[in-house]
């Protein structure tokens, strides 16, 4: 792809995504997220495979009937209330039918089964794009609908958490269990967007920071399955070790960064009077920490099956920058201690 053709795709990916940041009209809002699902259709089909173009035809499929669905429910807001403004979602049916929508566009549970299988089909780099950047958008009209409808809410997270976790027992690729822990996390961010706006904020950039980490080792080690992780060490003994905190951070263990928004919401979930919610939540949790476990164990603990004496050949000159993969990857290790000022920060 020609330079110029990539530049004016991620110009799209950009003008779209802010033009739903900045629009108070649902019809801006709309084509913002046209534009932005436009855009990225031919980053996903660049490489001619057929699973790279069945991924797109998937991709295009869903995010079609979720825009179509959205201007359905906006239509009938402003038939029901004379209102085109997005904080204007006040009647029940078109707020339900939105809150489906763009649950189906971000991919949360039980509207879940295209994410999968769509990542599976793209390479590493476009699958992190479509696994942070593409979820902001929806994440603003969410945050901006203000939905009242907290059982339907507490269902969509619940499920989400339940769904990421189990849904990447029995996974081998590494991108559907990418995809899978996308679920869970989203559940978990679903779970705080009801009580406190800026705690979801905060889920969202743990997540975005811990995502990117893991897609760019991943990309660095050319690895799209459990088995090839085994080679790791013969490749980055370093970036091996640290792969495994990573991981656990992802899962959520203290003392990692991972560990602060789930903690935030878990407490925050408490002082709403919801344990019983908290608590399936955690427990949900544990089902995504295994796959996790399973990772890393990968990673740290198995050496690849292969009857070479000589390891010098694979140790090869890295050709790509590794700068932001040693940020994002502190960053998701050690922002633990910040849990005092974004405890401060999601209390205004």
């Amino acid at each position: 792809m020609s330079p110029f053709i990539l530049f004016t795709l991620l110009f799209g990916l950009g003008l779209g995504t802010m033009m739903t940041f900045l629009s108070s009209h649902w019809f801006l809002a709309w084509m913002g997220l046209e534009i932005n699902t436009l855009a990225i259709l031919p980053l996903m089909a660049q490489p001619h495979h057929p699973r790279a173009v069945e991924a797109t035809t998937k991709y295009f499929l869903t995010q079609a009937t979720a825009a179509a669905t959205i201007l359905f429910a906006s239509t009938t807001n402003a038939w029901l209330t004379g209102q085109w403004d997005i904080t204007q979602m006040t009647h029940p049916l078109p707020t339900t039918i939105l809150l489906l929508a763009l649950a189906l566009k971000i991919g949360l549970a039980p509207l879940h089964a295209w994410l999968p299988e769509v990542l599976q089909g793209l390479d590493l780099t476009t699958g992190l794009i479509l696994s942070t950047w593409q979820k902001l958008a929806p994440f603003a009209l969410l945050l901006q609908i203000q939905p009242n409808n907290s059982t339907m809410m507490t269902i969509l997270a619940l499920a989400s958490t339940l769904i990421g976790g189990w849904g990447g027992l029995n996974q081998t690729q590494l991108r559907k269990i990418l995809a899978y822990s996308s679920i869970a996390h989203l559940g978990w961010m679903i779970l705080g967007l009801q009580f406190s706006f800026s705690l979801t904020l905060l889920a969202l950039l743990t997540y975005i920071i811990m995502t990117s980490s893991l897609f760019i080792l991943f990309k660095f080690n050319k690895s799209t399955n459990i088995n090839t992780l085994a080679t790791s060490w013969n490749k980055a003994p370093a970036l091996t070790s640290l792969s495994p905190l990573l991981l656990l951070s992802l899962g959520g263990l203290p003392p990692l960064t991972g560990f602060m928004p789930k903690w935030l919401i878990l407490q925050e979930l408490t002082k709403q009077g919801l344990p019983l919610i908290a608590t399936l939540a955690a427990l949900t949790a544990l089902l995504s920490l295994y796959y996790y476990l399973r990772l890393s164990y990968t990673l740290a603990l198995t050496l690849s099956p292969n009857n070479l004496t000589a390891t010098t050949p694979w140790r090869q000159t890295a050709l790509q920058p590794t700068y932001p993969l040693s940020m994002l990857a502190t960053s998701s290790i050690f922002l633990l201690p910040l849990a005092p000022s974004a405890l401060m920060l999601c209390s205004f």
